[in-house]
């Protein structure tokens, strides 16, 4: 596919590696000759200077004959003028980062009346990410499937736990709950494991199952967590106001510090549920006068990754059940991992997974339609959704068990008729079902077509 992406920042950047990877031909186009340069030097994509919302440059870069432009820029106006301008040139699909709060109850409008194709907000997404985290803090991270009927949680097998030396084929039996173990990090490895897969103090499991199911079979385990019910977020800004409104409507208690003077009357204005805390987040006594520690979840939304990283280490310290700080270097998630932080919420990879999910489903096999796809494992491995379509997919009525998945990939489990199957090699897959795939991100798959020899 030919894709356009107008602004080269850390989003954008982001995307080009990415999508660049999948064998599109990507062209960037942003204001900076410096920042176009080094994009072109350190991928193999082409380049643009200029503003990404003038019709001349969209004319030099292509986007009348792109299959997909995205705007990704700091500023949701010029994102927007950007897709308008691009809809007018011939680009067949647009896409705009569209961040501001203001603009949230007209995201239908911009869809539907100006013809953008989608509008992904980060800040919302991240918080929404939070938000998942702390229904189910037993979760390292919980990516949701079918529309909430399935759900995949990483867990960390901790020390001394009963999942120690059990293998996978005897999990049912042994813990008398029906959940499958698609993935596990063992260090630096990574399994699609089959029945006779060992698990291991340390792993990192992928367990899926639909929510119910999870919860008993961690508490059968040992690892389960009782639900948050305080929080405190350092840093009022907008993930900080989206995950606050999000918590409040569950009646979760909600504080906010917020260093900014003006933004805490903002903060107070529109989140009455909330209390608002005027002062330095970093500050420990503030923190202990404002009761961190009676607090459940400690949750680091500064602007600087260090500050949000030593908040996060301060509340492990403290014995807190959960702390999740956004950290936007995502080349230091392994390092996080080694000194005790799991949680981690990267506003720059949820969007490249949700506009990268976006472009598969365009170039998605005939048959089948493209749901969701989350990158797990540190981005080593993705779980993907499809359902199938319509009779012209060509894998119908065959067993499993001779349909051969190329290696490493599993089905986790097939939706049908709303009820929830893990397949065996008997099962077939039918007209209507869907079904999640757990594969190896070495070869991105496009297609359910893709899984099968």
């Amino acid at each position: 596919m030919r894709i356009v992406i107008i602004g080269a920042g850390k989003i954008g950047s982001t995307l080009a590696l990415q999508l660049s990877k999948e064998d599109h031909d990507i062209t960037i186009i942003d204001t900076d000759p410096d920042t176009v340069e080094r994009a072109v030097d350190s991928m193999d994509i082409n380049g643009v200077v200029g503003n990404g919302a003038s019709y001349n440059v969209q004319v030099e870069a292509g986007v009348g004959k792109a299959d997909l432009m995205i705007a990704v820029t700091d500023s949701d106006e010029l994102n927007i003028l950007s897709c308008l301008v691009a809809i007018k040139s011939g680009a067949q699909h647009t896409i705009a980062r569209v961040r501001s709060p203001e603009y949230s109850n007209q995201l239908v409008f911009f869809k539907q009346e100006l013809g953008l194709s989608m509008i992904v907000n980060p800040e919302f997404e991240s918080a929404l990410e939070i938000f998942r985290i702390l229904r189910f803090p037993s979760a390292i991270k919980l990516d949701v499937f079918a529309k909430g009927k399935v759900e995949m949680a990483e867990v960390l097998i901790p020390q001394g736990s009963p999942l120690d030396g059990v293998s996978l084929e005897d999990l049912t039996a042994t813990f008398g709950v029906r959940v499958l173990i698609c993935a596990v990090s063992r260090g630096e490895e990574v399994h699609i494991p089959n029945g006779k897969f060992v698990l291991k103090s340390g792993d990192k499991i992928h367990v899926t199952a639909p929510h119910n199911a999870i919860a008993e079979f961690l508490k059968a385990t040992g690892i389960y967590k009782e639900k948050i019910r305080s929080v405190m977020i350092i840093g009022g800004g907008r993930i900080g106001y989206y995950l606050a409104q999000l918590l409040s409507e569950t009646n979760i208690k909600v504080k906010i510090v917020e260093i900014d003077e003006k933004r805490c009357v903002e903060l107070s204005q529109n989140l009455p549920k909330a209390r608002i805390i005027c002062g330095d987040g970093t500050d420990q006594m503030l923190l202990i006068e404002e009761g961190i520690e009676s607090c459940d979840a400690l949750i680091s939304l500064t602007g600087i990754d260090e500050e949000n990283i030593i908040l996060s280490m301060y509340g492990s310290q403290i014995k807190l059940d959960k702390v999740v700080p956004k950290v936007n270097n995502t080349n230091i998630l392994g390092m996080l991992n080694m000194i005790g932080i799991e949680s981690v919420v990267s506003p720059k990879n949820i969007t490249a997974e949700r506009i990268i999910r976006y472009v598969r489903a365009m170039t998605n096999s005939e048959g089948t339609t493209f749901n969701t796809l989350y990158k797990i494992v540190n981005d080593r491995a993705e779980a993907l959704e499809f359902t199938i379509a319509d009779e012209s997919f060509p894998f119908l009525g065959i067993p499993i068990k001779e349909l051969k998945p190329i290696y490493g990939t599993i089905i986790a489990c097939i939706i049908r008729n709303g009820k929830i199957r893990f397949p065996s090699g008997g099962d077939t897959i039918e007209r209507g079902d869907t079904i999640i795939i757990v594969a190896s991100a070495d070869k991105p798959i496009k297609g359910l077509n893709d899984v099968f020899q």
